[in-house]
């Protein structure tokens, strides 16, 4: 009899043993996603000779001032490109380049700190032929979770504040983007200082 009624506890208590887990996950801050692309009239080649210059985003978005660039080591001892963004508006984003891969012509890199109001910040920028002949299409897209990394985040540090400002980021960097490619002559093939 005694050990029917341990079985019947145990299986009485192993529902909350796998919920527990997910109970705790409902507590985690959720991580946020910002997508946006552009069509640009150029080849995939110039596009991405443009893109793939990690010093040179003050060339064509409105927000940055000027862009400095370095080789430092992080934290796990391995050198990376490295970009100090001085902004039009004031303040500064560190970013490190951790991806750049001329076969998939895809850039990837991550805030190391700054203004934003986000954190875990990990972006991905990759260009592809077409749709027609002669244009390419730049994908944008950003993974990211709000400031205070917390599901109660206190406002200006909320989810909400994070997705508005990435999508301003991208929103005003796209157009500009756009714009500055379809301007440079025909027989660009790279990088401009």
């Amino acid at each position: 009899m005694k050990l029917s009624t341990s079985i019947r506890l145990l299986m009485a208590l192993a529902p909350l043993t796998f919920m527990a887990p997910h109970a705790q996950a409902a507590n985690a801050p959720s991580q946020q996603k910002v997508i946006r692309e552009v069509v640009v009239k150029a080849s995939a080649a110039k596009v991405w000779a443009v893109v793939k210059d990690f010093g040179g985003i003050h060339h064509w978005h409105p927000a940055v001032a000027e862009t400095r660039t370095e080789l430092k080591a992080d934290e796990s001892g391995i050198p990376l490109p490295h970009r100090l963004l001085t902004l039009k508006g004031g303040g500064t984003l560190l970013e490190k380049q951790t991806i750049s891969a001329d076969d998939e012509m895809k850039l990837e890199y991550r805030i190391v700190e700054g203004v934003l109001p986000v954190s875990g910040y990990r972006s991905i920028m990759q260009v592809k032929a077409g749709p027609g002949a002669n244009e390419a299409t730049i994908t944008w897209t950003g993974r990211f979770y709000n400031k205070a990394n917390d599901v109660h985040a206190k406002p200006g540090e909320d989810n909400e504040t994070a997705v508005k400002a990435v999508e301003g980021v991208y929103d005003s960097g796209l157009p500009a983007l756009k714009a500055y490619i379809e301007a440079l002559p025909q027989t660009f093939k790279g990088v401009r200082r």
